[in-house]
This record gives structure tokens, sequence and C-alpha cells, in this order.
């Protein structure tokens, strides 16, 4: 397996199927680990082809595996960034961690995909909150 991130909130590694396996840790690791299978198993149900797909957890080891949505990209445009946020916010999800590094590019579904939801919010369920990254942090609003 290639380990592709190493942080004190998760480790990430790929494996030579292409799953991608995330084990969380540190603050708010299991609010983090539930927030982001909700999120994701939520975009699956709304038919949303851009974001990972859950195949497994494991809630004893805080270990999500979802499929690999592409490369990482170091570049893209603020307008493709913005049509990309919006086109995400239509399944009804808004992504609180916005940021590049968050974007891969599919070659197989020849697109920009979203990963990392683990601070993500359903908007339509008044009941979802998502977990910050800091006790004192609030949502950014638009």
């Amino acid at each position: 397996m290639e380990e592709v991130k190493d942080t004190r909130r998760a480790l990430v590694r790929i494996a030579y199927d292409g799953k991608v396996y995330k084990t969380f840790r540190g603050h708010q690791a299991r609010e983090r680990f539930l927030n982001e299978t909700r999120v994701l198993r939520y975009l699956e149900e709304r038919g949303c082809s851009f974001v990972p797909r859950v195949l497994a957890v494991d809630e004893s080891k805080l270990l999500l595996v979802t499929t690999n949505c592409g490369q990482r990209v170091r570049n893209i445009t603020p307008e493709k960034m913005e049509a990309l946020r919006q086109e995400l916010m239509e399944y009804g999800v808004k992504h609180y961690d916005w940021d590049v590094r968050n974007i891969t590019y599919s070659q197989q579904l020849g697109r920009f995909c979203v990963i990392d939801f683990e601070y993500a919010q359903i908007l339509e369920d008044p009941e979802h909150q998502s977990p910050m990254p800091f006790p004192d942090q609030v949502p950014p609003k638009d």
C-alpha cells in the first residue's frame, strides 16, 4: 500500500487495487469518521458521481474504505473550483474544508472530483452539524 497522507488527523493509504483506506485520529476523530461516512453515503444515495463511494467501514478502528477518485491536482482555476463547489451544493452538501488539496482529477470519469468530507454538512438536515477542526470554530458564512 502507498501512504499518501500521514497527519495528526488521518492516515490515508491507497492499496494496489485502488481502494483508499483512511484511518481517522486526533481531535474529534470519531465525529469526523461518522460525519464523512454519513455524508458520502448521502451523496451516493443522491447519485453524485464525483465523490468517493463507501466500500467498507470499521467503526472500532475508525477506518473508512472508499473508491479512488483519481489523482490530486496542484492547480485548478478559481472558476472551475467555484463550479465544482456549486455542483456539490446542488446535491445538498456544503464542504467546509474547500481547498485544492481536496480536489482530484479522475481520468476514468474525465472530470474533477471532491474528497475529504469529514467537515462537510448535509444542508437539508437541520439536525446535522458538521464537526469543526477546533471547538470554538464556527462554519464560515457564504
